[in-house]
């Protein structure tokens, strides 16, 4: 069976072992043909050196460019100003001087600058400055206007007579700086615990939503707060945070919910955080026994309750 499987795929006819044959002569002739390039199409030789000559010759059309348009930027480190400097470095030599005279910067017009040989450009910038309410407190000041060449300046500085003024609408400097500021002192608000609602516990730092329900349901199983160390008992309040916020806690006087130990029924005692079930129950077998409490002193005879359990839990009970 395998032997007659090899003959049905191994196996071809005249027409098809031509056409292989063919086929494969024809993948031969294309993986040839790029080698055979070179034998048949011949490169032009690069002309190197006219491909320099005209790379160089582009370069000086551009610097010639860039020289033409834009004149050299320079920087001015006495007058902490830029200055545009023409392509002709004498061309300042060429301007007119002006007429030199004595001259207010804050109050000199239009006609004055030009008498000075200031260019209608540069004046129109000084009178834009001054028309902002700027004003030259000192004759070194015009070394701040823009577009004026440092050799301008140095020319009319010596002919700068700034006038006295009124400097009342001008903040005196020193005064400014000295002026002592008073810290605005901040107050943290404090609570009232047994009157306090979930708002007036959100507000203070550290205290959620959730935390601050807890704290008003501990409030009312205990029958509210005769000390503010009890709200350190709440579940899930962490002590670093209670010991910050404890001086913004205070207790009214307001009267605590109090239990009648000599008519109560174990249901409801058991309910407060200070009694639970064994406490409760040693409380009613007591009663039983015993009769009723004379004083809130007589639960000292339970031998289940301690001096820490009964100084805790008094202040909520009574006999009356």
């Amino acid at each position: 069976m395998p032997k007659n499987i090899l003959t049905d795929y191994l196996s071809f006819t005249k027409k098809e072992r031509t056409g292989i044959i063919i086929l494969l002569v024809l993948i031969a002739i294309l993986i040839l043909v790029p080698f055979l390039f070179p034998f048949f199409i011949k490169e032009k030789p690069a002309e190197i050196a006219s491909f320099k000559n005209q790379m160089e010759q582009l370069k000086i059309k551009q610097a010639d460019t860039t020289v033409r348009k834009y004149a050299a930027k320079n920087y001015d480190e006495n007058n902490n100003q830029y200055y545009r400097e023409s392509e002709n470095k004498n061309e300042y030599s060429k301007i007119p001087k002006g007429e030199l005279f004595n001259f207010d910067p804050n109050t000199l017009d239009e006609s004055g600058w030009k008498r000075l040989g200031i260019k209608d450009k540069t004046i129109k910038t000084i009178q834009n400055f001054l028309s902002k309410k700027g004003h030259f407190y000192k004759p070194e000041d015009i070394g701040k206007i823009w577009g004026l060449h440092p050799d301008e300046i140095e020319r009319l500085i010596p002919f700068v007579k700034i006038e006295s003024t009124n400097t009342s609408n001008y903040p005196d400097k020193k005064n400014y700086e000295n002026k002592a500021y008073e810290k605005v002192k901040y107050t943290p608000s404090v609570v009232e615990i047994n009157s306090a609602d979930t708002s007036s516990l959100i507000a203070l730092p550290g205290i959620g939503s959730k935390l601050s329900q807890r704290i008003l349901n501990y409030r009312d199983k205990l029958g509210g707060f005769y000390k503010v160390e009890q709200i350190g008992e709440t579940f899930g309040l962490s002590d670093s945070t209670f010991q910050k916020l404890k001086p913004r806690f205070t207790i009214s006087k307001s009267p605590l919910r109090q239990i009648n130990i000599n008519i109560a029924t174990l249901d409801e005692m058991k309910t407060h955080p200070y009694l639970r079930y064994v406490i409760a129950n040693a409380i009613i077998q007591y009663r039983n026994q015993h009769g009723n409490y004379s004083t809130v002193e007589d639960l000292r005879k339970i031998v289940l309750i301690t001096d820490e359990i009964f100084n805790k839990a008094a202040p909520y009970l009574k006999v009356n």
